[in-house]
C-alpha cells in the first residue's frame, strides 16, 4: 500500500537538501540580504509545488529511478524559489500588507519593505539561474524549462493575478475577477510545476497535455480549500478578504466543487502508468481531506 506521508516527507526532504545547496549563506555579502533570504525561504512550507515538479518528472519515466534527474531537482527548486518571491511581494504593504506568513513575522516586518522587494527580487532570479544551468536533455534544452516559469510567472501568469487582485480591492469582484485570480495567483504555478517535471523528464506531448489538465484542476482544488481553512465554519462564509470562493459559493458548495475538481485531476492522469500515477493520485485525494 502507499504512504503518502512518507512519501511527502521524503520529497520534502530531498526539496529541502536542494534549496539549501542554490542559498548564499547568511554571511555572505550583502549579508543582511541574504539573512532575509533564508529567513523567507528556510523553514518553508509544505513544499508542494517542487513536490509536485518531482512527482511529474517520476510519473512519465520508463522505468523506476533511484534518484530524481538533475533537470527535474534544478526545476523543483525554481518554482519553490520564485513561490518565496511572490509570497514576499504579495505580502507587501503595497500589496495585500501581511504581517504574519507561516506563523512569523513577515519579510517586511523582520527586515524592512526595501529589503524585502530586494529579496524578493534575488529570489526569483535565483530561479531562473537553476534553469539556465541545466544540461540539455535527451527532448528539451533548458530554455523550455525557463519559458515554462517565465509564462507562470509574467505579466501573464502570477503579476497578472496580483494586478486584478489589487485592482479589485473595495469592491465585489465578479465571478470573472475571482477565477481570472485565483487561476493566475495560484493555479499557474501548479500547471508549471506539473509541466517543467514533465519536461525534465522527457515527457511526451499527450504526457504534457495530461499533467497540465492535473495541475489546472489541483490548483483551482487548492485555492478553494484555503478560502475554506481561512473562513469560519460557523455558516456566515465571512473572510476579511473578498477574493476568495466563498463570494461565490456557500461552503458546502465550495467542498463539492473542490471535490469535483480532484476528481478531474485524478482523470486527467489515468494515461499513465499506474507506478507514475499513484502518488499524484495520493496527493489529490489528500487535498480533498482538507476541505473540512
Amino acid at each position: 500500500m502507499f504512504d503518502l506521508a512518507h512519501y511527502l516527507s521524503q520529497q520534502r526532504d530531498l526539496v529541502e537538501r536542494v534549496i539549501h545547496e542554490r542559498l548564499p549563506s547568511n554571511t555572505t555579502r550583502p549579508a543582511r540580504l541574504h539573512e532575509a533570504i533564508r529567513y523567507s525561504v528556510v523553514p518553508g512550507g509544505k513544499r508542494l509545488r517542487p513536490i509536485l515538479c518531482l512527482a511529474a518528472a517520476d510519473s512519465v519515466t520508463q522505468q523506476e529511478i533511484s534518484s530524481p534527474m538533475p533537470a527535474a531537482l534544478a526545476s523543483a527548486a525554481a518554482i519553490e524559489l520564485l513561490h518565496t518571491y511572490t509570497l514576499i511581494h504579495d505580502d507587501l504593504p503595497s500589496m495585500d500588507d501581511d504581517a504574519l506568513r507561516r506563523g512569523k513575522p513577515t519579510v517586511h516586518v523582520a527586515f524592512g519593505e526595501a529589503m524585502a522587494v530586494l529579496a524578493g527580487d534575488a529570489l526569483q532570479t535565483m530561479a531562473f539561474e537553476c534553469l539556465a544551468e541545466v544540461a540539455p536533455g535527451a527532448r528539451f534544452h533548458s530554455g523550455r524549462l525557463v519559458l515554462e516559469l517565465c509564462k507562470a510567472a509574467g505579466s501573464q501568469g502570477v503579476i497578472a493575478g496580483q494586478v486584478e487582485d489589487i485592482a479589485a480591492l473595495d469592491t465585489t469582484p465578479s465571478e470573472n475577477t475571482i477565477h481570472f485570480v485565483h487561476q493566475h495567483k495560484t493555479g499557474l504555478l501548479f500547471v508549471a510545476a506539473m509541466k517543467m517535471g514533465g519536461i525534465a523528464a522527457n515527457a511526451s506531448d499527450a504526457q504534457l497535455v495530461a499533467l497540465q489538465r492535473y495541475g489546472a484542476a489541483l490548483g483551482e482544488a487548492f485555492q478553494i480549500t484555503d478560502d475554506l481553512l481561512d473562513s469560519p465554519d460557523d455558516g456566515t462564509g465571512k473572510n476579511e478578504k473578498t477574493m476568495t470562493c466563498l463570494a461565490l459559493y456557500d461552503r458546502e458548495t465550495a467542498i463539492e466543487r473542490a471535490a469535483r475538481l480532484l476528481d478531474h485531476a485524478v482523470d486527467a492522469i489515468r494515461q499513465l502508468e499506474e507506478r507514475g500515477r499513484v502518488p499524484l493520485s495520493a496527493i489529490a485525494r489528500k487535498l480533498t481531506d482538507r476541505t473540512h
